[in-house]
């Protein structure tokens, strides 16, 4: 079990999603978690590559790195619309420990995934 469990399921617990993930990820192996980690991770790279090159939020590569974040989610936890990723968006600049996970691979992308989420 995850140290965050407790607040993940206090937070989300009654949700769609939460019943959706929870379903999915029971049947996961430690190789499925490895799998998911690196989509996510690509789908991260991809947002460090547009803004490590200055690219505009709105620009074809951009919006690339929000379909494939967005893609990689519902792939491997539950169903993730445009409009829960901006939820999620809101938190990647809310909750430190997002903020901390985007801003150490380069500071500032956490904004910049914020704002081109935001933008689609």
């Amino acid at each position: 079990m995850s140290k965050y469990d407790d607040e993940v399921q206090a937070r989300w617990g009654n949700t769609a999603a939460y019943e959706q993930s929870q379903a999915k990820t029971s049947k996961y192996s430690k190789e499925d978690f490895r799998k998911a980690k690196v989509d996510q991770e690509a789908a991260t790279e991809l947002f460090v590559y547009a803004f490590g090159n200055g690219l505009d939020i709105h620009s074809e590569k951009t919006q690339a790195a929000v379909i494939a974040h967005r893609d990689a989610i519902s792939k491997w936890f539950y169903d993730c619309s445009p409009e829960m990723q901006k939820n999620l968006a809101v938190m990647y600049i809310e909750d430190r420990r997002f903020k901390e996970y985007y801003d150490g691979r380069v500071r500032g992308l956490a904004q910049y995934v914020h704002d081109a989420i935001m933008a689609q």
